[in-house]
């Protein structure tokens, strides 16, 4: 075999297969949708959280007797005013609260303005306070005005657990208002939840008008609104790229071997 044949089958030839190509082309158009679709999620989680600040900064403001559209008021802070139904307490599992396990208190509130009852809820307590007796002194008395942040509760997901039919006294998986209301015999109540502001129990240095001190203090507004589509976005992008980089390198044959992968008898002098 000559040099100049030895040379030429030295070299490697970018020469792709059909099937290859394909595949690539699909695995690309697959993976670059999906990195632009995450940016597009991107921008409107961007403009939600936006909403939701300018919401959650506006003064304070009575929630209407009527909510047609609850989405429109969540995260707004309202003001109510009525009476607790304290012998209705609910309580909802919540996530550990300063290294305790525990409750979230939601009570019934019957409004002063004849608009009917919503739940409010008043914040945690620790699992040994689960009994009401062992939280008497939380007991709100009489008129009141309540200051907090209204949310709609959301329905689960699909890895999450319902509510199913709690027995009598059991606690609540998640907020829900229209079977809480038709576990205590309510009626119609509001499709929102009210969360109380802090600041508004003896914990925090003042009381809700009529409140003896121990009386709940409240929820910090919180927003659970994870926004991690930018590094997803870049991970898609990312795998196209080596997807590209592979599909490149894979096909790239030496020139003694045709494009099946098989020697070339033109080359290899065979």
């Amino acid at each position: 075999m000559s040099a100049t044949v030895v040379e030429t089958a030295g070299r490697r030839h970018f020469r792709p297969t059909l099937g290859a190509t394909l595949v690539t082309l699909a695995g690309l158009a697959v993976t670059i949708g999906l990195g632009t679709w995450q940016l597009e999620r991107l921008h409107w989680k961007q403009e939600l959280i936006a909403r939701i600040d300018r919401q959650m900064a506006e003064p304070p403001a009575p929630l209407p007797a009527r909510i047609d559209d609850p989405a429109a008021w969540e995260f707004r802070p309202v003001t109510l005013a009525g009476h607790f139904l304290n012998d209705k307490d609910l309580l909802v599992i919540a996530r550990p609260h300063q290294g305790q396990v525990g409750y979230e208190v939601l009570t019934p509130f019957e409004r002063a303005d004849g608009a009917g009852i919503l739940l409010v809820n008043r914040g945690f307590v620790p699992m040994d306070r689960r009994d009401p007796a062992t939280r008497a002194a939380a007991r709100v008395e009489g008129g009141t005005t309540v200051r907090g942040i209204v949310r709609v509760p959301q329905p689960p997901g699909v890895f999450q657990p319902g509510n199913g039919t709690p027995a009598p006294g059991s606690a609540w998986m998640r907020a829900d208002p229209p079977a809480m209301a038709a576990a205590l015999s309510l009626g119609d109540v509001a499709p929102v939840v009210v969360e109380m502001l802090p600041g508004q129990g003896a914990d925090n240095g003042t009381r809700l008008p009529g409140a003896p001190a121990g009386t709940l203090a409240g929820i910090e507004p919180r927003v659970e609104l994870p926004n991690n589509h930018l590094q997803y976005a870049l991970t898609w992008y990312g795998l196209a790229v080596t997807l590209a980089g592979i599909y490149v390198l894979s096909q790239r044959k030496r020139a003694d071997t045709g494009t099946d992968g098989r020697p070339d008898d033109r080359i290899s002098g065979a």
